[in-house]
């Protein structure tokens, strides 16, 4: 591939050989000079001629500098060609296939393309000339010397040629899981607080352990692999020294003189074995770098499945997976306790075959919710002790006469304290809260007041340091309680696929069709879903809206079987209207208890409870309630033109 790219006219590369050449003589002379200025000046004593040899030397050393500063600029004229190419290239197949990785192949790639063909070609060139130079001087010096040096010479680059190919199909597998390792983490650091209110960290950790191995795989095998390259740096430009030493009484009775024998340990010592150096290194590493990279930049010329690195088990191979929405796991194949109706509460039906095993309807006239007798009345400011009713009911199975139980409420906190650091001010300070199934509570408050905060403690995500959470009895966090609640956050999870995988990725099972649109049509996804050819049709997440996208995940999960919803401005790129349809849907599930942070006093005016937060002070009651009585609830309905009811 290299070779189809480095198509350059005979006299660049005619200058570049008359350049070396200099290198060439300078190596020649390093140890040739050094040879005659101990036979023929010092050792015979004339100190005379022994400096004018070295002198000689000296200029060899300033000839091959002038000829490597000449080389650079002939390399330029080599590679930069070769960039030219790889530019127009790559903007052309980013404008012919609109390839969104265009701008990172013209901004780094070609760059690493060039650098790197830039280093091979030095660092072959010079090994050449400078073994060219070496041998040559060896042979002028004494014949004897050559096989020494040039034996183990040979063996050493035949085993780091045997080396590169496998070395290259290593370094490129590790590059690969490298960059899907990376890309992995990219995908999922985003979406870290859905999958965590997905249940799915389990999926996650196994992914990304999958490829965390894979790296660790490839890596092992590159560094046994790389002992053989170390092993023909050795024996190619170390063991000729110790054969020169070993040696060397055979070759001075041979008729190798002294200065010869010292001029072959410079030969060795101070160019074979730095040329070779570099060659093994710069070709062994850099040759497989610009494989990898004229890979990426020439498509047309990788086999097929090896353009990309494989896609993920359970991720879509879609064209749009750089977006975090596109990377989280599928909640489908999380474990089973993340099933809702795995651990059903006292009193709700465990019948996996239920359209959504929830707890039972309210009868009319039920009480919801009662507030606490001890605790001060709305507006009080401090803090609501909002208590279910105690009345009993009966638990679900038992017949007629069974025995009764008081039923779980849907979301319960009891003292509940939580604070971002040791010293920090807590959000939540002893904090009693309690939602009964079937409630309907919102939370308000200014922005950044601990709202959000509020919702993640309710789902689990956040620990507190002082208190309980329990939903539906089962204490938060833990495996029951997560597969009984749904927290919807600001930011929708779309992946590729189909509308029916989306909007059934809750459920262990594919989702019946009637009861898929019927909940489109409850929740107000039914235009999307017809505009775009039905469930069967595909989702492209990137040509959504954010508020389209807010739209299938309310309906995703509507459609799951757990019973209580923590919208957490779930709703908040939708237009009023859209918003207060969907909020409707969802208080109107059988049995559903709902926990919306709200941010639209409308959407606050339809919960029959609301929980006003203001920082250490807490206030509880009804929109009407609230309105009378809480001074920052009727500073935060004042915008919205909301009358206090009569």
């Amino acid at each position: 591939m290299t070779g189809r790219l480095l198509r350059v006219r005979g006299t660049a590369l005619a200058r570049l050989a008359l350049w070396s050449l200099l290198e060439a003589g300078q190596t020649f002379l390093l140890g040739y000079a050094l040879a005659r200025a101990l036979d023929a000046g010092f050792l015979a004593g004339d100190a005379g001629t022994g400096l004018r040899w070295l002198a000689a030397g000296a200029l060899g050393v300033g000839a091959g500098a002038v000829g490597t500063r000449r080389v650079y600029g002939v390399v330029a004229d080599l590679v930069e060609p070769v960039r030219d190419r790889l530019v127009a290239g790559v903007v052309a197949r980013g404008v012919r296939e609109g390839d969104r990785a265009a701008l990172s192949g013209l901004t780094q790639q070609v760059e690493l393309a060039r650098d790197t063909l830039a280093g091979l070609v030095m660092v072959s060139r010079s090994f050449v000339f400078t073994a060219a130079g070496a041998l040559a001087g060896l042979c002028a010096l004494a014949p004897p010397l050559l096989p020494v040096v040039l034996a183990p010479l040979l063996t050493g680059l035949g085993l780091f040629a045997a080396t590169l190919r496998p070395l290259a199909r290593r370094q490129e597998a590790f590059l690969v899981a490298d960059e899907a390792l990376a890309a992995e983490l990219g995908e999922v650091c985003p979406g870290l607080r859905d999958v965590t209110a997905a249940g799915a960290e389990s999926r996650v950790a196994e992914r990304v352990g999958d490829r965390v191995d894979a790296e660790f795989r490839a890596a092992r095998s590159l560094a046994r692999w790389s002992v053989l390259r170390v092993a023909a740096l050795a024996v190619g430009g170390q063991l000729p020294l110790v054969l020169l030493l070993a040696t060397a009484p055979w070759l001075l009775a041979h008729g190798v003189t002294t200065g010869a024998l010292v001029g072959a340990l410079a030969y060795v010592s101070q160019s074979l074995l730095p040329a070779l150096q570099n060659l093994v290194h710069g070709l062994g590493t850099g040759g497989a770098r610009l494989t990898v990279v004229l890979r990426r930049l020439r498509p047309d010329t990788v086999p097929s499945g090896e353009a990309t690195a494989p896609a993920a088990p359970g991720t879509p191979a879609d064209p749009t997976r750089g977006h975090a929405h596109h990377a989280l796991p599928d909640p489908r194949r999380t474990a089973e306790p993340h099933r809702p109706t795995a651990s059903a509460p006292p009193g709700h039906p465990a019948d996996p075959t239920a359209p959504h095993a929830l707890p039972r309807p309210r009868t009319p006239g039920e009480p919801r919710e009662a507030v606490d007798a001890t605790a001060p009345g709305p507006g009080a400011g401090a803090l609501a002790g909002v208590r279910a009713a105690s009345e009993d009911r009966p638990a679900a199975g038992a017949g007629p006469g069974g025995p009764a139980r008081v039923a779980a409420p849907a979301l319960a906190l009891a003292g509940v304290t939580f604070a971002y650091g040791p010293a920090s001010t807590p959000v939540l300070d002893g904090l009693d809260l309690c939602v009964a199934e079937g409630g309907h509570l919102a939370v308000v408050g200014p922005s950044g007041i601990g709202k959000s905060t509020l919702a993640s403690v309710a789902a689990g995500l956040l620990v507190p340091s002082r208190g309980e959470v329990r939903v539906y009895g089962h204490p938060v966090p833990g495996a029951r309680a997560s597969a009984l609640r749904l927290l919807i956050p600001q930011e929708a999870y779309v992946h590729s696929g189909t509308f029916a995988e989306n909007l059934g990725m809750l459920r262990p099972d594919p989702v019946p069709e009637p009861e898929l649109l019927a909940a489109a049509a409850a929740v107000g996804l039914t235009a999307l879903l017809e505009r775009c050819g039905g469930p069967s049709a595909p989702v492209r997440p990137a040509e959504l809206s954010a508020g389209e996208r807010q739209l299938i995940a309310l309906t995703r999960a509507y459609l799951s079987r757990a019973p209580l919803a923590l919208l957490d401005e779930a709703t908040c790129h939708l237009d009023p209207a859209a918003e207060a349809r969907a909020e409707r849907a969802f208080a109107a599930r059988p049995g559903s208890a709902l926990v919306v942070v709200a941010h639209r006093i409308s959407s606050a005016a339809r919960a029959e409870r609301i929980l006003v937060m203001d920082g250490p002070r807490t206030t509880y009651g009804s929109h009407a309630e609230l309105l009378r009585g809480c001074a920052l609830y009727q500073d935060l309905a004042a915008p919205a033109g909301q009358p206090a009811p009569r």
